[in-house]
């Protein structure tokens, strides 16, 4: 039976799209296929009476085509100082088993790859925040603004979606550094699109 639940925080994500990354417009992904992953770092959450606060969970993913054409191989990263309620939790919220914007991701899945348990270290600065799962070893992110290439001055931008499921208004900007390796999943974003955005999300 699937838990009532509520999370709220911060979302984090990238992907090998050029900058601005045309999937947000409901256009082809810039270069055919997406690769990418979504971090939700909760800040305060719950899924029935096992509570989630402080943890982080991530769906890395990719697919064949634009996101929405399905056909997509997907794992759930979770934080690894959750205990084994807050994994089931967590497993089940990030395989979409319990709405939200996750049964989206679920629904454009056809292959799940087996879960993985790491530490996250995360520091939370807007458009200039880092994530790193296992020292690095899975997952290593760095996010920064976008330069002019002109002027070389960091430009700000942000995208205002009232529609949007994951979030509502994201800032975005570029990955200085990512990079995701686990068995059957790896690739390396660096210097593509990423984005930062807070949410709110309630379900089922």
């Amino acid at each position: 039976m699937v838990s009532k639940w509520r999370m709220s925080g911060s979302l984090l994500g990238e992907c090998n799209c050029d900058w601005g990354c045309p999937c947000s417009f409901d256009a082809p992904p810039s270069h055919g296929s997406c690769r990418g992953v979504y971090t939700w770092i909760i800040d305060k959450g719950a899924y029935g009476d096992v509570k989630l606060d402080g943890l982080g969970v991530a769906l890395p993913g990719i697919w064949p085509g634009a996101v929405h054409l399905g056909h997509g191989t997907q794992m759930v990263l979770i934080d690894g100082r959750a205990t084994p309620a807050q994994r089931k939790a967590l497993e089940t919220l990030g395989k979409g088993e319990a709405g939200g914007p996750f049964a989206v991701f679920a629904s454009v899945t056809e292959r799940w790859l087996p879960t993985i348990v790491a530490p996250f270290d995360v520091r939370l600065n807007g458009i200039r925040s880092t994530i790193r799962v296992d020292a690095g070893k899975v997952y290593d992110l760095a996010l920064s603004r976008i330069k002019n290439p002109v002027t070389g001055d960091e430009e700000e931008l942000y995208l205002d979606k009232p529609t949007g499921f994951t979030a509502k208004r994201s800032e975005l900007g570029m990955s200085t550094v990512s990079r995701f390796k686990a068995p059957g999943l790896e690739y390396d974003n660096s210097g593509q699109y990423a984005e930062f955005s807070t949410f709110s999300y309630t379900g089922p």
